[in-house]
């Protein structure tokens, strides 16, 4: 089976930003674009992208989960860049126009077709170092994926840094360069100790991984960092908070120091995961700290991880009540 997210459609829908207003979207071919050499994008990384999915439910309908957050915290991550506002009408729109024209391509669970649009500065200016791109290109991706664990999430190792993911004013943005700024720590941790990703905390203070927000299970609480703008304010994150607080847990969204995590870690039944669009809700069996490794419990996943991520699961294939109205039917 190819690899997660290196498989698309024939087609993606694209919009151009030029003169101050944005171009009618339109289907074109997904395997190439069209780039100055000079374009923003390459030289500034004027780049911002957001990752969400379809799903296909027993019916044959298609629904997309959680739109709107993810197109908000695309204008977000657009305004905080500097690059033209995105219209966010128009942007659901082409999510839901090119997720129609490909809903015979939406795998069946735990399978789903993954979407990503993606904004880029494109006005050709290598003089631009301390400027906006005044032009820009927003198109959507999509590519039909299995589950991101194939036979089974195994519970992961983190390797503990006393660093920063990425510039702290830039953590709630979703660019590229805060995933380029994470890489070699994260080759590093695997080289040195088969960890599978970094937990960066910075001076002592618990955020987030390479790609995906960070939740520490105490008994019948959640401890996770409060927002704030250092790390990505993760929509898997936000609707496992809410399906934990449906279930009479208590969330506390507060700083969490690594003292903290790896005395509650080694408690019996203490569990960690970690929250994504592609992985979900995966659970994390070893933290790595100044040389020495910490069971997190039993350091196998727990029942609350799987609970969790089970109800998740079973909103989105249309198992459950979607009570909270996440779905929005494309087809």
């Amino acid at each position: 089976m190819a690899a997660f997210g290196t498989v698309f459609t024939p087609e993606m829908i694209i919009s151009h930003f030029h003169n101050n207003s944005w171009s009618q979207p339109e289907l074109v071919a997904t395997d190439s674009i069209s780039l100055h050499p000079g374009a923003h994008v390459l030289h500034y990384s004027s780049t911002c992208f957001e990752g969400l999915k379809a799903f296909r439910h027993a019916d044959g309908g298609i629904y997309v989960f959680r739109m709107d957050k993810n197109v908000a915290r695309l204008a977000q991550s657009s305004q905080l860049l500097a690059l033209p506002q995105i219209d966010g009408a128009m942007l659901q729109q082409m999510i839901l126009d090119i997720v129609k024209r490909y809903a015979a391509d939406v795998p069946n669970p735990p399978g789903s077709m993954y979407i990503r649009p993606t904004h880029i500065g494109t006005e050709a200016s290598i003089g631009k170092a301390a400027a906006p791109s005044l032009e820009s290109m927003l198109y959507v991706l999509l590519s039909p994926v299995g589950d991101y664990f194939a036979g089974g999430a195994k519970p992961l190792r983190l390797l503990l840094e006393d660093s920063a993911r990425c510039a702290a004013h830039m953590g709630m943005v979703k660019s590229g360069g805060n995933y380029a700024s994470a890489l070699q720590p994260i080759m590093k941790a695997r080289a040195a100790v088969q960890a599978d990703q970094v937990l960066f905390c910075p001076n002592g203070d618990v955020q987030e991984t390479g790609a995906a927000n960070f939740l520490l299970i105490d008994g019948n609480e959640i401890i996770t960092k409060a927002l704030d703008s250092s790390f990505l304010h993760g929509v898997t994150r936000d609707s496992i908070l809410t399906l934990a607080r449906d279930r009479g847990m208590k969330v506390s969204e507060r700083e969490l120091t690594v003292d903290e995590l790896l005395e509650r870690a080694q408690k019996p039944g203490t569990e960690a995961a970690l929250s994504g669009t592609a992985a979900v809700l995966t659970p994390v069996g070893t933290l790595i700290h100044a040389g020495k490794e910490y069971q997190v419990g039993s350091g196998q996943g727990g029942t609350t991880t799987a609970a969790l991520r089970q109800a998740l699961n079973d909103i989105q294939w249309g198992k459950a009540e979607d009570k909270h109205g996440w779905l929005v039917k494309v087809c």
